[in-house]
């Protein structure tokens, strides 16, 4: 009887063991900002997603999923130590898939970048029809037409480090309307620092245009239930490319000064933003423009600097960009809930795009963005992050 006991005994021992072993695991396989690995492992049009987790020595952590090549969490340390989430997002892969919710959050954006003027380009005399989507223009690519924007395509996925994920991408010739095959690469390094570094190379096989950046939602309190408007910012740019109502350039390039745009000495993003006698804020509904930035391609000067007084932290935009879109998240408007149940109002966030100016192709007098056979497009984005 005693040995029956003991065996039992033992038997309910090694279950409890098991069974602990068992929450260990589940608990080491999430990540430090609660999201569950497991919940990105999906399948989507026939090619597989994850979710890839990059560390530094610092504690930091940036998550990344090849769907769409977005960054789904970043956690940064506070003035206190806390880390903190510091980017919108949802809580699995499925959230993101189109068919669920049609959002940007923390993609990485191609072929083209914001707005392109009645969704038409000419290229050596022959005119391309891409898609309209937004208010008559293309819009980050567009995702009409029978194809899909890179934001709701899956990336190939290598980690060669803790540190880094390299996706890639191919985009056959005629997807959305663009010439050429285009390959394209993303990679992001979290650097010792608490930098986020991102690079950009494409190739082609027949001229194209390209213009790549990455559409991360940052609130820096880590609390998107309140509004980023406290939020303190710096735009190292004098001037600014205006917009119409349908949020399409004029082809202007004007001074900040004496404006709601002039963030060359730093306010806080809700100083002006209501200043609806300002056709500007009007026409963007807050802010969403193109500011032409003084660093002039310089990726080791700072472009723009936000703080969250509520936090402590600070980021800074590291970029060889000719320009930065900043939106306030004027169209967030409760629909979508993302990580931790949290429903997303009105400028909850900031998006802070590094990029060519918006419709480039259609203005000679612009930056160029047309890419050869032969050439290598190349574009550089870092955001780090400390603490005052």
């Amino acid at each position: 009887m005693k040995s029956a006991m003991k065996i039992a005994a033992m038997a309910a021992a090694v279950s409890l063991l098991g069974s602990c072993a068992q929450k260990q695991d589940a608990e080491v396989k999430q990540t430090l900002s609660g999201l569950d690995p497991a919940n990105f492992e999906s399948v989507y049009q026939g090619d597989s997603t994850a979710l890839y987790t990059l560390t530094n020595a610092a504690g930091m952590e940036v998550c990344v999923t090849n769907f769409g090549g977005r960054i789904v969490s970043i956690m940064a340390p506070d003035r206190d130590g806390n880390l903190r989430d510091v980017v919108l997002g949802f809580d699995s892969v499925a959230a993101y898939f189109p068919e669920n919710n049609q959002s940007d959050f923390g993609a990485a954006i191609g072929r083209y970048a914001n707005r392109i003027k009645d969704g038409k380009i000419e290229l050596d005399g022959v005119e391309y029809q891409l898609p309209r989507n937004n208010y008559g223009h293309c819009l980050h690519g567009g995702t009409d037409m029978g194809t899909r924007g890179w934001q709701y395509r899956v990336y190939n996925a290598t980690q060669p480090n803790d540190s880094t994920v390299v996706l890639s991408i191919e985009d056959a010739d005629g997807n959305n309307g663009f010439p050429g095959t285009v390959n394209a690469t993303v990679t992001y390094t979290l650097l010792a620092d608490n930098t986020l570094d991102i690079k950009y190379s494409a190739t082609t096989d027949k001229k194209t245009i390209i213009n790549l950046t990455n559409h991360s939602y940052f609130n820096l309190a880590g609390d998107p239930t309140k509004p980023i408007t406290d939020d303190v910012l710096t735009i190292r740019a004098a001037s600014f490319t205006p917009v119409d109502s349908t949020y399409m350039t004029s082809g202007e390039i004007i001074p900040v000064a004496g404006t709601p745009m002039d963030f060359t000495t730093a306010k806080t993003i809700g100083q002006d933003i209501e200043r609806r006698d300002y056709d500007q804020i009007q026409n963007g509904n807050g802010y969403d423009h193109n500011w032409v930035l003084d660093t002039a391609g310089d990726d080791t000067t700072s472009a723009v600097t936000l703080y969250s007084p509520a936090s402590g932290i600070q980021m800074d935009v590291y970029t060889d960009e000719p320009g930065i879109q900043v939106y306030t998240g004027n169209f967030l408007d409760g629909t979508l809930t993302g990580k931790r149940g949290i429903t997303y109002q009105q400028r909850a966030a900031i998006c802070l795009e590094t990029q060519h100016y918006p419709d480039s192709p259609n203005k000679p007098q612009w930056p160029s963005v047309v890419l050869n056979p032969g050439e290598t497009y190349t574009s550089h984005c870092a955001y780090k992050f400390s603490t005052k």
